[in-house]
């Protein structure tokens, strides 16, 4: 680690695919930064690809503990280490759709507009797919958004078993198309013989922000890494307009830091919380607050797991994860009502089966939850959780973060998760098992501190520059105004690099 300066240019807080990537974009403009991160590197042991170390040990997982709406402690599915989150994803770049940018009716709400256009986007969801190494196709999928893509090569192959589905959903009138992926299959592999879904990468084949963004920033020397370092403030000027300072904790020294401008990027439930744990006698609801939306309209996707059985048929893949469909993303008949996306999970087995058991169940041996991976293929359902101001991220009077999170739009769910059982009997899986994602579960976690033209509703312009402290910018999946139906990754590495963009050209250093 370097000496830590005084002042830095740009201090960023969190190495997440947001954090990380603007920084990588931020680099050759010679600006001292400072990059915090909460977490470590993550260790290259053999856990990072053992099912049972993962997913039932939990072995990678903080102790932390946040309380439900109920007042009740769990433990969230969030990861602190270099890389945040990414270390864990299942590594989708999907593109929102064109129409995810406009208004949405929903049965049980309206999806909000983007404060730009997806025409405007496009140019830098090209840019992060090659950031990115994304590998896909275009012309496949029946809801593909228009613009040029930056993909690196064709996609990940599908195993001869996964090949032999997707033409039963081509027989059967689906039109399943090749999941756009950021992984080195080829490295991945030569590793390990596992999937990437849910596995920690410890730089051997996925593309996560450290690999593709942060291992790079980190070569050139205007860049400062401290991990292990946990912010705990952000402190306002005098005028209450900009931010003068960082506070955080390593090794337990308490430390701060000045900065020209302040990049927070800690992920959806941490970055609102650090705002709200800013607040002082002269914005006593937290920092960049004036708008009371810090914290609120937190999104979750709808998410379900879907085992397909067919006891008759042996699943060989090793990774599974390739294709997805998108037939009834908005063309649900007969009512025209938009449900969302279905795609492959990585290949289940049975650790990973009775980890989402519920705890009665789990006495089930494990060579019987084995048999039943080897006879299922394995299906994410997932539809948009819409905003609502009630479902939100608080701090109790002792600190600690409460998630009050209230789903909706559950009947285009549950519309959406009939369709993919009818799709599944339809290619030969007579057998349905399927269970939904809870709060544990990071299914995207996004929209708490939301970018808008309106600074009464929303904290952020549509640059994610706060409105009442000119120089912090929230940049990770806080921004998101709508949660789409899609896996968020991709919008937010775009997103930073157009911020990137606009700092560049609105700052001097």
């Amino acid at each position: 680690m370097k000496n830590i300066e005084q002042h830095y240019d740009i201090v960023i807080v969190g190495t997440g695919i947001g954090g990380a990537t603007v920084l990588s974009a931020l680099v050759d403009t010679g600006a001292s930064i400072l990059v915090l991160e909460r977490g470590e590197q993550l260790p290259d042991t053999a856990a990072a690809r053992d099912a049972q170390a993962v997913f039932v040990d939990q072995s990678f997982k903080s102790d932390e503990q946040w309380r439900d709406v109920n007042g009740k402690l769990f433990a969230p599915g969030n990861y602190y280490y270099l890389g945040g989150n990414s270390k864990f994803y299942g590594a989708v770049m999907l593109r929102y759709r064109e129409r995810d940018f406009s208004a949405l009716k929903f049965e049980g709400g309206v999806s909000p507009a983007w404060p730009f256009s997806y025409t405007e986007f496009a140019p830098f969801y090209r840019a992060a797919e090659t950031l990115y190494q994304v590998r896909g196709t275009v012309g496949e999928d029946s809801s593909d958004p228009g613009g040029e893509r930056g993909y690196i090569e064709g996609p990940v192959p599908d195993e001869p078993c996964i090949a032999r589905l997707r033409q039963k959903l081509l027989d059967k009138g689906y039109h399943p198309f090749s999941l756009p992926l950021a992984v080195d299959i080829e490295r991945w592999l030569a590793r390990s013989q596992t999937p990437w879904d849910g596995f920690p990468d410890t730089g051997t084949g996925k593309i996560d922000a450290q690999a593709a963004a942060l291992t790079p920033a980190l070569e050139h020397d205007n860049v400062t890494l401290i991990s292990g370092a946990k912010v705990s403030r952000l402190q306002v000027s005098e005028c209450g307009k900009r931010i003068k300072s960082v506070e955080f904790e390593k090794a337990g020294q308490q430390l701060s830091v000045s900065a020209t401008l302040v990049i927070l990027s800690a992920g959806a439930i941490n970055s609102a919380a650090l705002l709200l744990a800013s607040k002082c006698a002269r914005f006593p609801k937290g920092l960049s607050n004036s708008s009371d939306q810090v914290g609120r309209n937190f999104m979750n996707h709808n998410c379900s797991a879907l085992l397909a059985i067919n006891p008759f048929r042996r699943n060989r893949a090793v990774y599974q994860k390739t294709i997805a469909v998108n037939d009834y993303y908005f063309g649900d008949e007969p009512s025209g009502e938009p449900l969302g996306n279905i795609q492959l999970l990585g290949k289940l087995n049975g650790s990973i089966l009775k980890a989402g058991l519920p705890a009665k169940f789990r006495w089930l041996p494990t060579f019987v939850l084995n048999w039943l991976a080897n006879h299922s293929v394995d299906w994410y359902v997932m539809s948009e959780d819409l905003p609502n101001p009630e479902s939100r991220v608080s701090l109790d009077d002792d600190g600690c973060i409460r998630l009050s999170w209230q789903r909706s739009n559950m009947s285009a769910h549950n519309k959406l998760l009939s369709r993919a059982k009818k799709m599944a009997r339809a290619t030969g899986y007579p057998f349905l098992l399927s269970k939904p994602f809870d709060s544990s579960v990071p299914s995207h976690q996004c929209g708490t501190v939301r970018m808008g033209i309106d600074p009464a509703l929303a904290p952020l312009d549509s640059y994610c520059r706060s409105y009442d402290q000119r120089n912090l910018f929230v940049v990770d999946a806080s921004f998101l105004p709508n949660s789409a139906a899609v896996n968020p990754a991709l919008t937010i590495a775009a997103q930073a690099l157009r911020v990137a963009e606009h700092i560049k050209t609105t700052e001097t250093f």
